[in-house]
C-alpha cells in the first residue's frame, strides 16, 4: 500500500462534487492512509457526516467548537498531526479565504495553522474557476507553496460543460502518492538556486531586462528543500512571495546576481543557474533623470554583462553546475555549446515559441542535456513537477561524482 502509515485530514467543502469524496476516502485508504474527516457546514447540506464516519470508522470533525466533546486546540492538533491536508473538493470560497489569511471555520483555522503541505482539488462552476479574482486566489496559493490538482473540462452540475469539474478520485490519489514519496535524496546537500529576470536601468524609469517570471527557479529551490536539501535562493525582480528556504537574497542588476552568487557559490555543491540575467547594459553613464521623449531616434550603446556560470566554472571544483538556455533556433546544438563553453554538469533547454513553454506559462517543455548521456526530451507539463525532473537527473549525477 503505497500510503501505508501516511496520516491525512480530508477538508471537504460545499460542492455537490461533496459526495465523490466518499470515493476518494475510501480509496486513501485502501493505500494505507489513516484519514481524518473535516467538513464544512455547507458540504454537510450535500453529504452528512455520517456518511464519512461510516466510511472511515473515525469521527467527522465539523464545528469550531461543538457542544458534545472537549476541543480545546482540536484544530492545533490536527495540523500538526497531518502528514498533508487535502481539501477536496475545494471551492471557490474555500481558496478566496486561504488567500486571504481569513481562518473563520475549523478547516481555514487547521489549513492556516498546517505544518504539512496542503493540497486543493478544486471543483466550480466554469464562470466561477475562470473568474480572475479566483485564478488570483490560485497563483497566490500556487507561489505561496499550495499544491493544486487542477479541475477538468468536462460537464458541470448545471448541465453546461467547461473547466472545473471535479477531478478524478484516482487522479488526486496519484497526485497525493507523488507527494507524500518524495525522496529525502538530498538531505545534508547545500543548493543554491537563482531565478527571475534581472533590470539594467538606463535611466530611473527605463530598464533593459525580459518578462522572465521566476516561477521555475522558485519551483527548483522548493523541490530542492522538500527533499532535504539546505537552499540558497538569489532572485531578481519578481511578483512571487519568497518559498521557505534557508537563505533569500533579492538583487536588481545581473552584477548584483553575480556577487551574490559568488559569495555563497563557494558554501554550496550544487547550482541550478535557472535566472535568466540581462545580456546587456548600458556602456554609457546611467542618466540621473528621465530621458526625455523626442521625434528623433534613441541610440543606445550596449556592453556584455558578466557571464554568471562561465565566470564562476573556473572555480568550479567538485560543485555539479546546472544551467539553463532558452533558443528559438538550433536549441540543442547552442545548449551543447553553452554546456562545454560553461563547464555545466548539465543544461536544460526550451524554445519559448513553443506552446506552453517560456517566461509566462505555468508549464514547461524542455530538454536535458549532460556530458554523460544523450538529449533527453521532456513532454509539457508544470514546473513543480519539472523541478523535480530535474532533480532526479542532479541526484544521480551526484552519485557519480560522490
Amino acid at each position: 500500500m503505497r500510503l501505508s502509515g501516511k496520516k491525512i485530514v480530508l477538508g471537504v467543502t460545499g460542492c455537490i462534487a461533496a459526495y465523490k469524496a466518499c470515493y476518494l476516502l475510501r480509496s486513501l485508504i485502501r493505500e494505507g492512509a489513516e484519514v481524518r474527516t473535516v467538513m464544512t457546514r455547507s458540504a454537510c447540506k450535500f453529504v452528512t457526516a455520517l456518511t464519512f464516519e461510516s466510511l472511515s470508522g473515525q469521527p467527522v470533525s465539523v464545528e469550531m467548537f461543538p457542544d458534545n466533546r472537549f476541543t480545546s486546540v482540536h484544530h492545533i492538533h490536527l495540523a500538526e498531526w497531518a502528514d498533508l491536508i487535502l481539501v477536496a473538493p475545494a471551492t471557490a470560497n474555500i481558496l478566496g479565504k486561504t488567500a486571504s489569511g481569513v481562518s473563520d471555520d475549523l478547516l481555514t483555522t487547521i489549513i492556516c495553522a498546517a505544518q504539512s503541505p496542503v493540497m486543493f482539488a478544486p471543483a466550480m462552476n466554469s464562470f466561477m474557476w475562470t473568474n480572475p479574482v479566483t485564478q488570483g486566489n490560485v497563483s497566490k496559493l500556487k507561489a505561496l507553496g499550495y499544491r493544486f490538482v487542477e479541475p477538468v473540462a468536462g460537464d458541470l452540475a448545471s448541465w453546461a460543460k467547461g473547466p472545473g469539474r471535479f477531478p478524478e478520485p484516482e487522479s488526486i490519489v496519484e497526485a497525493v502518492v507523488r507527494l507524500l514519496s518524495v525522496a529525502r535524496d538530498f538531505d545534508g546537500q547545500r543548493v543554491l538556486v537563482t531565478a527571475g529576470p534581472t533590470y539594467e536601468f538606463i535611466d530611473p524609469v527605463r530598464f533593459i531586462g525580459n518578462p522572465s517570471t521566476g516561477a521555475m527557479g522558485y519551483a527548483i529551490a522548493e523541490a530542492a528543500k522538500s527533499r532535504g536539501a539546505k537552499v540558497s535562493l538569489v532572485s531578481g525582480p519578481t511578483m512571487l512571495n519568497a518559498p521557505p528556504v534557508d537563505d533569500f537574497c533579492s538583487v536588481v542588476s545581473t552584477e548584483q546576481m553575480f556577487e551574490a552568487v559568488k559569495e555563497r557559490v563557494k558554501d554550496c555543491n550544487i547550482l541550478v543557474m535557472a535566472a535568466a540575467p540581462a545580456d546587456y547594459t548600458s556602456a554609457t553613464s546611467f542618466s540621473k533623470t528621465k530621458i526625455k521623449k523626442s521625434d528623433e531616434s534613441l541610440a543606445l550603446n550596449l556592453s556584455p554583462t558578466v557571464d554568471i556560470l562561465k565566470k564562476l566554472s573556473r572555480s568550479k571544483g567538485k560543485r555539479v553546475f546546472v544551467g539553463f538556455a532558452l533558443e528559438t533556433d538550433n536549441e540543442i546544438t547552442n545548449a551543447r555549446k553553452k554546456l562545454l563553453e560553461k563547464n555545466l554538469d548539465m543544461i536544460i533547454v526550451n524554445n519559448p515559441t513553443e506552446e506552453g513553454a517560456g517566461f509566462g506559462p505555468t508549464t514547461n517543455k524542455v530538454t536535458i542535456l549532460s556530458s554523460k548521456s544523450r538529449p533527453e526530451r521532456l513532454p509539457l507539463m508544470a514546473k513543480r513537477e519539472l523541478a523535480d525532473k530535474i532533480l532526479d537527473r542532479v541526484s544521480k549525477i551526484l552519485g557519480r561524482t560522490r
